[in-house]
């Protein structure tokens, strides 16, 4: 059973759904003690989570029990915020015959989500300097990537993603989609069509990134979509370029050192100090990376420049900076220590998800979205070759080649990380270059 479920996570190309897509037969390949599953969705104005538990709690109960017997696994947590009742009780009530696996309930803060923050809230373990949960012996992974594999159990690879579409809509709603159709076709099924005075955030509104072409696909790991008029200051802040966020800290950078009070790596006691890299960004301009190995230790998870700063500087991006500095010359972090102990006033720095929104300037927006089961037909897909950390696929098809529903149109590398793509839609191949254009017929 062990390497038929790992052959069966590979051959239908999931990767996490929840972040950065690593590819899942890599990190279920592992052994580890705790598996947690992250349902908690810090992020303000998304709602996929909470809604994929209440909708398919048996599927992913009953795949999770197969996960844990992979990776030899005692206990398993779904971590899910306090707040979503209704999905808890359920839950509570479908693991009564599961003693193996608890629910965890979340305080409502930000990064609740952040993995290794939730390993430390679930476990009370520390993750360290430069290191994955599996270092504690946990393995996290988001809710849809189980969901995705009890699917690829019944002979159905990933080919569509949920994602919120909310902010400025006249729809704000939670929708199954294929992958490889635009950002501006998702956007008319929340009753937008005029995109001349918005901007687009792929992602949640603290980390997610602004989209640049509302005519690029979607993927794998798009969780939501956010909709902002462009003289939102949430979009000016994340307009703002690495150099504007260095110029603007030399005049500006007081030293308080509110980004680093508040920032998760350095609560959890990582040697992360935000304000000593504005600090030495004020002289060198982000080109000398000595001293700047802190800066690989940074999550981005924008605490520091949405919430911290009293002068809505940018260590985030000067972090980001740095780390593509330290990258280039391939300098990675050496840990200075292998004891951690979280600080004491971690839990009285937690940024209330509320309180949060209201900074954003959010609060008219924080509305429901209702899941609604669409059978969306687009015309058009076109699937990237890459949608997850590793090697770019090796298209498997050519132009003028017929395809269907689940089909593969491309292999991962041979001796590389990677994760298969397939067909969204029924179609012809119309073109193959870093993404496979298929139409419909």
């Amino acid at each position: 059973m062990s390497n038929e479920l790992i052959e069966t996570i590979r051959s239908n190309g999931i990767i996490g759904a929840g972040g950065a897509g690593f590819p899942a037969h890599v990190k279920f390949s592992a052994k580890a003690e705790n598996i947690i599953i992250n349902c908690a969705e810090c992020e303000p104005l998304l709602r996929v989570d909470q809604q994929l538990i209440i909708l398919f709690a048996d599927e992913i109960i009953e795949t999770l029990e197969l996960i844990m017997k992979q990776v030899e696994a005692k206990k398993a947590f779904i971590g899910i915020k306090e707040k979503h009742k209704e999905a808890i009780d359920l839950l509570k009530e479908k693991l009564k015959e599961h003693q193996n696996i608890e629910v965890f309930p979340l305080e409502d803060f930000y990064p609740a989500g952040d993995e290794q923050n939730l390993v430390n809230e679930v476990t009370g373990r520390i993750v360290p300097e430069a290191g994955i949960p599996l270092k504690v012996g946990c393995i996290v992974s988001n809710v849809e990537t189980v969901l995705n594999l009890s699917n690829a159990l019944k002979g159905r690879p990933v080919t569509h993603t949920y994602l919120t579409i909310a902010g400025n809509v006249p729809k704000p709603v939670t929708l199954r989609l294929p992958v490889g159709i635009s950002v501006r076709e998702v956007l008319t099924l929340a009753g937008v069509h005029d995109v001349s005075n918005i901007q687009v955030i792929d992602g949640g509104p603290v980390m997610g990134k602004i989209v640049s072409d509302i005519d690029s696909p979607i993927t794998k790991t798009t969780k939501g979509l956010v909709v902002l008029p462009k003289d939102h200051s949430l979009i000016q802040k994340k307009s703002m370029t690495p150099e504007m966020a260095i110029h603007q800290s030399k005049a500006a950078c007081l030293q308080c050192r509110m980004c680093t009070d508040l920032c998760p790596r350095y609560l959890l006691g990582h040697n992360l100090q935000p304000h000593l890299m504005m600090r030495k960004s004020n002289y060198d301009k982000g080109n000398n990376t000595e001293g700047a190995e802190m800066a690989a230790l940074c999550c981005e998870c924008g605490i520091c420049e949405l919430y911290a700063c009293p002068a809505s500087l940018s260590p985030r991006l000067i972090n980001i900076k740095y780390k593509q500095k330290l990258m280039e010359n391939k300098i990675k972090y050496v840990p200075l220590k292998n004891d951690y102990t979280v600080l004491p006033s971690k839990e009285y720095r937690k940024i209330p998800v509320k309180r949060l929104i209201g900074k954003l300037g959010l609060k008219e927006f924080d509305v429901e979205s209702q899941l609604e089961e669409i059978n969306y037909e687009p015309k058009k897909v076109r699937i990237p070759l890459k949608q997850h950390i590793g090697s770019p696929c090796i298209p498997v098809v050519q132009v003028g080649q017929m395809v269907n529903l689940g089909d593969l149109l491309g292999e991962i590398p041979e001796n590389a990380l990677g994760a298969r793509i397939h067909a969204s839609i029924d179609g012809i191949v119309t073109e193959v270059s870093n993404f496979i254009e298929i139409e419909r017929i």
